[in-house]
């Protein structure tokens, strides 16, 4: 009796066990979908705030700081281009005051020949040559360096202008005009008058200041432009945090995390990617709906020039993305990545006997590096992310050169590690192998 209450006792436990781990496998299953479900949302969200991240960072950095403003256009002043579209612009304000009728009249008698020989050399309409010789005059100065200090001064002055009427601070010297922010360029004008003067055009001395405005901003946009120029500079600094931090709370959800790391990696490189494809498309768009009065050439320099920091913060992601990817899964245990660890840790492990056999010794260094391994690596690789969030502006080259030189890194610690498991070999005595002992005495 005995015998069979305790059988049915044991039957009744299985039964309660086989219940439970029914209802188990049936909640965690649930468990499982709601968790990829989750970490996939996660992850997607993530990748689409990834381009409006770049995009509120770089508006915060070239739009919100003027010192990085004037640093990104300072070089145009030195594009043909550009400098072709300031002679022009300057060639036409400066003819508008010229009075070609009474030109000749206006000229002192002793500069005439002088003038009819520089005009007579562009042409033979008079209108013509003119514009000619003025607009030789302004390519003069918008090819010197005077004209470089003068971009940079007038673009520091506009910009400065810009983001006071953004944040609605006191405007101060602020320079709106027409309802408009511009960018002035009298300066240019004054010293071609100088030089027309110089050339013998005394007529161009009695031109009156003259100011050419071009139109950045008109403040009828100014207070709709402001709330979302607001929300940039808010979002330049938070938007990329939090694109990355739901992603990374994406890939701790997820069960499988070293495939969702690597899903999520190459997730953002694919939207950084289409932001860059997208930039190129723009550009075509914008140039082809620009009037034909506008330089196309120029426009497209500027354009450049002022998303030039743009498509390199996408090229970083992109290479950032790729990186990150790679080193997960090589990480992982798919049977290609572990044969690449494999060859790693043979090439390393040969080098090693190479260097034992030449008499190297890692000595008590090779065994505390072996004990510490794993910390060793992370510092490591604190160290590789700490240096890529304190790089100011890092491209693409800084991503590919830090994990180089962590992959360096790596490859020191595992030729100076020592397995501490294994036995180190007994130190032979001095004189020789130790005698094998003698025969018993038998009496």
């Amino acid at each position: 009796m005995p015998d069979d209450e305790n059988q049915g006792e044991l039957a009744a436990l299985r039964a309660r066990v086989a219940t439970l781990e029914a209802q188990a496998s049936q909640r965690l299953p649930r468990w499982h979908r709601l968790r990829a479900f989750l970490s996939a949302l996660l992850i997607i969200i993530g990748c689409v705030l990834a381009p409006l991240g770049i995009v509120a960072a770089w508006t915060s950095s070239v739009v919100g700081d003027t010192d990085r403003y004037v640093t990104t256009v300072a070089p145009l002043a030195s594009n043909p281009d550009v400098q072709a579209a300031a002679a022009n612009r300057v060639t036409g304000a400066v003819m508008e005051h010229i009075d070609l009728p009474n030109l000749l009249e206006g000229v002192a008698p002793e500069d005439k020949p002088l003038l009819q020989k520089a005009l007579g050399k562009l042409g033979n309409g008079l209108e013509g040559a003119v514009r000619s010789f003025v607009h030789e005059k302004a390519l003069d100065v918008v090819q010197s360096n005077a004209f470089e200090t003068i971009w940079t001064n007038a673009n520091r002055t506009v910009h400065t202008s810009l983001v006071r009427a953004l944040t609605g601070s006191d405007e101060g010297a602020v320079q709106i005009k027409n309802d408009s922010v511009t960018l002035d360029l009298a300066p240019v004008i004054d010293q071609v008058k100088t030089k027309l003067v110089d050339a013998g055009l005394g007529v161009a001395a009695k031109i009156p200041e003259v100011h050419t405005d071009f139109t950045v901003l008109k403040s009828d946009d100014i207070g709709r432009v402001k709330t979302g120029f607001r929300l940039l500079e808010i979002m330049g600094l938070w938007l990329p945090v939090i694109a990355v931090v739901l992603a990374a709370v994406g890939v701790l959800l997820s069960v499988h995390r070293r495939r969702t790391l690597v899903a999520a990696a190459l997730g953002f490189a694919v939207a950084a990617l289409v932001l860059g494809i997208a930039l190129t498309v723009f550009r075509t768009v914008y140039l082809n709906a620009l009037p034909d009065t506008v330089s196309q050439p120029a426009a497209g320099a500027v354009y450049d020039a002022m998303i030039k920091l743009l498509r390199t913060t996408v090229r970083m992601v992109v290479v950032l993305g790729v990186v990150l990817a790679l080193a997960a899964w090589l990480s992982g245990p798919g049977r290609h990545a572990t044969v690449v660890r494999q060859m790693w840790h043979s090439g390393i492990a040969a080098t090693r006997a190479a260097a034992d056999r030449a008499g190297l010794r890692t000595g008590p260094v090779g065994a505390f590096v072996g004990r510490h391994r794993t910390w060793i690596t992370w510092i490591l690789v604190a160290a590789a992310v700490l240096a890529y969030v304190l790089w100011p502006y890092p491209t693409g080259w800084v991503v590919v050169g830090l994990a180089l030189v962590l992959l360096f890194a790596f490859a020191v610690m595992d030729f100076i590690a020592e397995d501490p498991g294994l036995a180190q070999p007994a130190t032979p005595t001095v004189g020789g192998p130790p005698s094998p002992p003698s025969p018993p005495n038998h009496p």
